[in-house]
């Protein structure tokens, strides 16, 4: 398997699931600014649509989109955990707080990162995320992972995601319970290994 990706965007997420998963994968810088790689070939050559994550396999099949790579990955190796069997009700509420996560609060932060977002609006939009977060916190008490004592494909997406607030000035040092969801995750050797290799780490 190759995942292109770009050091600390939301492909982190599936690249950590592929460190944790310990299925073999080669993984590839794809600038998401000027679309070339490190050879100078053009990425959108590759993937058209130009953003990461993208997963190329052994055979040349695809596949975009971060929480269904994640998830494709996971049902690769089900003894790690990764991601519950498909149609357990444990497996919805992965999914469910996958679609919370990429909706509510990836999406949500994207207007914080964009250039031409109107000043006045920022605002409301970091409002809007404290609050979000802050929900997350309260879903969290009590719980090691989103779901409880296992790591799952939700876990790296959130804490991908959630890495953003301190570039975008977005302060959750007072929310405990995802400030130590963040660090028991980060402490995993597999994000670890993600991390160093994007260079987010040294």
């Amino acid at each position: 398997m190759k995942l292109y990706y770009s050091p600390g965007a939301c492909s982190l997420a599936p690249h950590i699931v592929l460190h944790e998963s310990g299925l073999p994968f080669e993984a590839v810088l794809a600038s998401t600014k000027t679309k070339q790689l490190a050879d100078g070939t053009d990425y959108l050559t590759i993937n058209p649509l130009g953003y990461v994550p993208f997963l190329v396999l052994a055979d040349g099949r695809t596949l975009h989109e971060g929480p269904v790579i994640s998830q494709y990955i996971a049902d690769q190796v089900p003894a790690t955990g990764l991601v519950p069997a498909a149609g357990s009700w444990e497996r919805y509420k992965v999914m469910e707080w996958l679609t919370f996560i990429g909706t509510e609060l990836h999406k949500g932060f994207s207007p914080l990162f964009n250039p031409t977002t109107p000043a006045d609006y920022k605002p409301m939009v970091t409002e809007r995320l404290v609050q979000r977060l802050t929900w997350v916190n309260g879903e969290l008490a009590g719980k090691d992972y989103l779901t409880g004592s296992t790591f799952t494909v939700a876990d790296a997406y959130l804490f991908t995601v959630s890495n953003w607030a301190a570039f975008v000035g977005i302060d959750i040092s007072g929310l405990a319970h995802l400030v130590a969801f963040r660090a028991r995750v980060a402490a995993r050797p597999g994000v670890q290994a993600a991390m160093k290799a994007e260079g987010l780490l040294k």
